[in-house]
């Protein structure tokens, strides 16, 4: 399970994402709505916690531009203010569920798993084409051929299937999967596409990782034989 927590007094979002972490949720954290905005219309965590106050663009602009995406993922707002005006704004922006400070910490997690319960059974895996993966294996899946995949190939594979044919640029590839502080640069992104590719053709699949200069990555489904570049 993956949360995002955007929230801009630090000692906050660092409280929540302590608190999830050892909960076992894999947690990312971003101090402004901006940032915030750029993450979440990625669509790869299962909710979102979102301050509504915050300098630049705060929760209700982020939600509305989230839900603008056709984004259904579920946000949470936080706030300290707890007007009936307030609390219908934030619904209307497209919150699923608004939480006001200060609260319990019981309270908190009551609520996430309320809202992540409301969306049914947690997805196990992710399919693009006739291939899938398998979120608790780690395995590729294409009817009955199956790959492992190495904990890297993993994280960019569920990357892109979630994004489809949206553009992912390899500096984006990098901050989500080696890190903003790794030292990582983008010929692993290149190397780590060149595995996948021959797991993909290994299983028979019929999507293929598109590259195109400059801009990334994104998956196609193949309808024939094409080559895809280095």
């Amino acid at each position: 399970m993956k949360i995002l927590v955007v929230e801009d007094e630090k000692l906050l979002a660092d409280s929540i994402r302590a608190l999830l972490t050892g909960k076992g949720v894999d947690v990312e954290v971003a101090y402004d709505g901006e940032t915030g905005r750029e993450y979440a219309e990625l669509g790869i965590y299962d909710l979102l916690i979102l301050d509504v106050m915050m300098p630049g663009m705060n929760g209700y602009e982020v939600a509305r531009k989230v839900r603008s995406m056709k984004c259904g993922t579920p946000i949470l707002m936080l706030t300290a203010r707890s007007e009936l005006e307030d609390r219908i704004t934030g619904l209307n922006a497209g919150a699923d569920y608004y939480l006001t400070k200060p609260f319990d910490t019981r309270e908190l997690l009551a609520c996430i798993n309320a809202l992540l319960r409301r969306q049914g059974t947690q997805v196990d895996e992710v399919t693009y084409g006739n291939t899938s993966l398998d979120l608790s294996s780690g395995l590729l899946v294409c009817g009955t051929n199956t790959v492992r995949l190495s904990a890297k190939e993993f994280d960019i594979m569920r990357f892109l299937l979630q994004s489809g044919s949206r553009n992912l640029s390899k500096e984006t590839i990098l901050a989500r999967v080696w890190g903003y502080d790794s030292d990582a640069v983008e010929n692993h992104v290149e190397v780590y596409v060149g595995f996948l590719r021959k797991k993909l053709a290994s299983i028979g699949s019929d999507i293929r990782i598109e590259a195109i200069r400059r801009m990334g990555y994104h998956l196609e489904v193949n309808e024939h034989d094409k080559e895809t570049p280095p």
